[in-house]
């Protein structure tokens, strides 16, 4: 329950800070070119919060459904707007400010994405060193000449500290199904150059989180030492006496190998009293241990006590730069993230890729509690990717989205006149159509992936 707690949390934190910056672009450009606005709703359908602020008295809501929002502005074609206000009404607005303030919205995202992935990169983003354990025979990174033990330095001209980046350095050959060269570094530090060929490798391997298994690649098994590194206050391993660093020696008479070892064991032993063999100072020490109860996603009860490891520090690689080079990085990681997202796209419109690859609200919400989980960084690094792809999706020429209105615009440029109203009301009905289309298909992936 407190984990589905904290995965609702970090997804309803995380959809409002994207919601409400992208509608206070609207909002912001909306002012800046004196359009009143009338509502900023952060949600849609009945009003939970409400408020009015400003001369205009503009009402400001956060609604009971959270995916989405909306400003509304003045505008003739919704409602009789008095003689003395026409000026500020949205409709009358050249079309030049009327283009700006729908573009803002999205813009805004793309400017949201920069910020926090600024902010990540100073912060810095750890991982596991890319470092091969195994390399499947007949595999593509077989073929290739990648062995165990190599570690992965780079990819192109792509650095790769740790296998997130590997995987992100990948991206775009998957799509391409083109060759990359790896830079690897055998147990000897000796580096060479290897080609791996990426042309039997499909967007779904990479959208499926399978793309080390289909090069036929296997992480280096990590044995973390049984070290406690950090406690939870209050809870079981504090309770039961134990102190960071803090080495478990065995419990209840087994032997305790690694930190793996012994999250198994009090996973598989809720609620029991356990006798936990501890070496501390180079003093062995015998401590009574109760594991508390704790349900999982997936329904299942495990043990649990409130401790972290103290992983080596050898193991990880961290990903970090100072102020301006952090700030370039992340405009060109944003920038490499929408052209990524758009191809992607495109292949599943032309049937390249499965429509299986969306993901809906469940799965958005699974990654927000995860990412939350480990850290300010990754937490940052999902709302960076989410809040790109906010934008790129509002920019497509799809009535009811912002590029609908932004591609009316363009029409109208070219035409001299408005859409009519029968053109735009049969783009609305297809649009509406369109997306409601899509919202089943997401929910329907997002289910599928829960039972499967």
């Amino acid at each position: 329950m407190i984990d589905f707690l904290q995965h609702l949390f970090a997804f309803l934190f995380a959809l409002g800070v994207l919601i409400t910056f992208h509608e206070y672009g609207h909002f912001c450009i909306a002012r800046r070119y004196d359009v009143k606005i009338l509502r900023f709703s952060i949600g849609f359908g009945r009003p939970l919060w409400k408020r009015y602020f400003g001369k205009d008295k503009s009402e400001f809501v956060i609604a009971a459904m959270p995916l989405g929002g909306y400003v509304k502005m003045l505008d003739e074609r919704e409602g009789e707007v008095p003689v003395h206000e026409l000026s500020r009404s949205f409709n009358r607005k050249p079309i030049g400010q009327r283009f700006a303030i729908v573009l803002a919205g999205p813009l805004f995202n793309f400017i949201f994405a920069i910020l926090a992935y600024w902010v990540m990169y100073m912060v810095g983003l750890t991982g596991l060193k890319p470092v091969i354990g195994e390399v499947m025979p007949g595999s593509i990174a077989d073929v290739a000449g990648l062995k165990s033990g190599h570690e992965i330095i780079a990819i192109d001209s792509h650095k790769t500290a740790t296998w997130t980046m590997v995987v992100d350095a990948l991206i775009n050959g998957v799509i391409d199904g083109e060759k990359v060269q790896f830079t690897v570094r055998d147990p000897q530090t000796s580096e060479y150059k290897v080609i791996v060929e990426l042309e039997n490798v499909s967007i779904d391997d990479l959208a499926e989180q399978g793309l080390l298994e289909r090069l036929g690649v296997k992480p280096a098994q990590i044995k973390v030492p049984a070290v406690i590194g950090s406690l939870n206050a209050g809870l079981a391993a504090e309770k039961a006496g134990f102190k960071v660093e803090d080495q478990i020696i065995a419990v209840d008479g087994n032997p305790i190998a690694d930190w793996a070892n012994w999250v198994e064991f009090i996973q598989a032993h809720p609620e029991e009293d356990l006798t936990v063999e501890v070496l501390r100072n180079d003093e062995r020490l015998v401590l009574q241990l109760h594991p508390e109860r704790k349900e999982t996603d997936d329904g299942r009860s495990i043990g649990f006590i409130g401790a972290a490891n103290k992983p080596p520090l050898t193991l990880f690689a961290k990903e970090s730069y100072s102020v301006f080079p952090a700030f370039l990085k992340a405009i060109e990681r944003t920038w490499d993230m929408s052209w990524v997202t758009l191809r992607m796209l495109g292949k599943i419109i032309t049937g390249q890729a499965s429509y299986k690859n969306l993901s809906g609200p469940i799965s958005i919400a699974q990654y927000a509690g995860d990412s939350a989980e480990n850290g300010v960084a990754a937490f940052l690094w999902f709302l960076g990717i989410v809040s790109v792809s906010l934008g790129v999706l509002n920019l497509l020429p799809v009535p009811l989205l912002d590029g609908g209105h932004l591609m009316y615009y363009l029409i109208e440029l070219v035409k001299g006149s408005p859409v009519s109203e029968t053109a735009q009301v049969l783009g609305q009905q297809f649009g509406l159509a369109l997306l409601l289309g899509l919202m089943v298909l997401v929910f329907y992936n997002d289910i599928m992936r829960l039972v499967g």
